[in-house]
This record gives C-alpha cells, structure tokens and sequence, in this order.
C-alpha cells in the first residue's frame, strides 16, 4: 500500500467539495493526492483510430473532469503533489481497488446522475461497504468541512480496544490539535428477569460506569502515544446510531468502524456506520476492522 490520499470524482458537485476536503486532509498528513475518475467511454464510443485526430466525447467530458479537479486541487494547494488518471472502469470497482493501494479512499456523498432526494449516492455506499482500508465519505455543512469544530467524533463498540477505528480517530484528532469525543452508547439488557439483583439497585448507575470503564480502556493507550490530545469520554444511555448521528452537527469528523463478517465478501456495516453515512452532519470515517460478528454497531 502506497502512503497516498485517492479521491474520486465524477463531475458533481459533491465530488469538487471531496477534492477540497482530500487536499487539506493531504496538506495535513503530508501526503501526495491522486485524482482518479472512471468512465466506461471506450466501452460505447471505441478506441480512437490512429489516423484521426478527432476525441470521442467521453474522452473529452472524462479528461474535463479530472482536469477541472485538479485545476481546483492545485489552487487550493499549490505546493501540494498531485496525480491524475482515467480509469476505464466501472465507478466502484475502480475505487476499491485503489483503495487497496493507498492509505485513505475519499468520495463525495452523492454522485453525478444521481437522484437528488437520495441521502447517499449508490457508489459511495458500494465503497464505504466494501473498502478493505478506511472510506470517508464527504458530508456536511461548511463548518464541519473547514474542520471549524475542532472536535473528531469517535463510535466506540463493546470490541474496540486499540482497533483500527480507534487508532485512526487518534491520528485524526493529533493532526488536526482537535479534541476527540469519544462516545459509548449502552443500553438495559431488554430480557432482564425480575429477580436480576441489577434490578434491585441502581441499574442506571452500573451500567453508566460499565461504560465508562470501557471508555478508559479503549483510550488507555492514547495518553502515551498521544499526550497532547485533548480527550473526552461521553456514555449515553440510548442507540449508538441516534446518539453518534446527533453528536455529528458539532464535530469535524465521525469515526466508525464496521466489521468484517468471516465467509462474506466486502464489509459489514452496521445500524451505526450505515445511519452516519446517510444522516452524519459532517464527513464520516468508516474503519473496516475485523472481530465478532455482533457488535455495538449492529444494535
């Protein structure tokens, strides 16, 4: 896996916003940035003759569109390395396979062509389902995009000591000085026998602590590896999914990581990962991690 940032665009709107989210998140980690689109023109125009000098128009409309976003990128960032291609493709299998190859897949909520009432374009959630390295997909208000908040807003499961999600909220909330909001949502068992001795005490209080016992676990690690990081550890009692959703309109960056499932292609995401992408009011993360099939994210 090369150390690179690839982003996808396809024309829209919602793309060029990825590119200038992609480029700061590049500047940040210092990290060259490719510029990929995937267009099956060859497919329905034919490769051009040599003899003629004539461009098919999806030649023409495909080069535009990585030109347009690169022009946009170089402006932005001036100093920034930047690459360009054209893949001959269909959108999604082109993205994940660069998302093999490189250390962050960025793509814009929705895409050219699609409908305009949909939360969350087909090929984002394709990827983000599907990734075998960490997605995000590019939402939000201007606030959030501009990383304003200063705060990374970190989902954390009943399995997520030091996982792939945790460490990579870590670094988020690192290189950008911004506080990390780490938050456990736990819920009452809902079958619970009368007689349960919890139900003859403060059940609310233990399982508040519970909670906030894991919280310290999780992030155990972070006052060595990461000493500067303002943290800050939130246990609500509720869904994870509405809870994280909600917390998402003060936060730059949402964290979730989704887990694989032995025996099935691609990801498994979850209530919580697959609420964010289609509600979260700023850019959300997707971590792909591995560990037993019923987590946090799934209740």
């Amino acid at each position: 896996m090369e150390p690179s940032l690839v982003v996808g665009v396809d024309g829209s709107d919602a793309s060029l916003t990825a590119v200038d989210w992609a480029v700061d998140e590049a500047v940040r980690h210092e990290l060259p940035l490719r510029i990929v689109h995937a267009s099956m023109w060859e497919r329905y125009e034919g490769v051009v003759p040599a003899w003629t000098t004539d461009r098919p128009s999806g030649q023409v409309l495909a080069e535009n569109i990585v030109g347009v976003a690169a022009e946009r990128a170089r402006l932005r960032a001036p100093g920034l390395h930047l690459t360009t291609d054209v893949l001959a493709e269909d959108a999604s299998t082109a993205l994940l396979r660069e998302g093999r190859r490189s250390t962050l897949l960025a793509v814009g909520s929705r895409g050219r062509g699609e409908f305009a009432d949909l939360l969350l374009g087909s090929v984002g959630l394709i990827v983000a389902a599907r990734a075998h390295g960490p997605v995000v997909v590019v939402r939000g208000d201007r606030q959030a995009l501009e990383a304003r908040h200063g705060r990374v807003l970190l989902g954390v499961g009943d399995q997520d000591v030091d996982s792939p999600a945790v460490r990579f909220a870590l670094r988020e909330a690192a290189v950008r000085d911004a506080e990390l909001d780490a938050v456990h949502a736990w819920r009452r068992p809902a079958r619970e026998p009368a007689d349960h001795p919890l139900l003859t005490g403060d059940a609310e209080a233990h399982f508040a602590e519970r909670s906030a016992g894991l919280l310290d676990k999780v992030l155990a690690a972070a006052a060595s590896e990461y000493p500067r990081i303002r943290l800050r550890r939130t246990t609500i009692e509720g869904p994870a999914h509405k809870a994280l959703t909600e917390r998402s309109a003060a936060a730059d960056l949402l964290v979730v990581g989704a887990r694989r499932r032995d025996g099935l292609v691609g990801l498994e995401l979850g209530r919580i990962a697959h609420r964010a992408l289609h509600h979260a009011a700023c850019p959300v993360a997707v971590v792909p991690q591995r560990g037993p099939e019923t987590t946090e994210g799934d209740r």
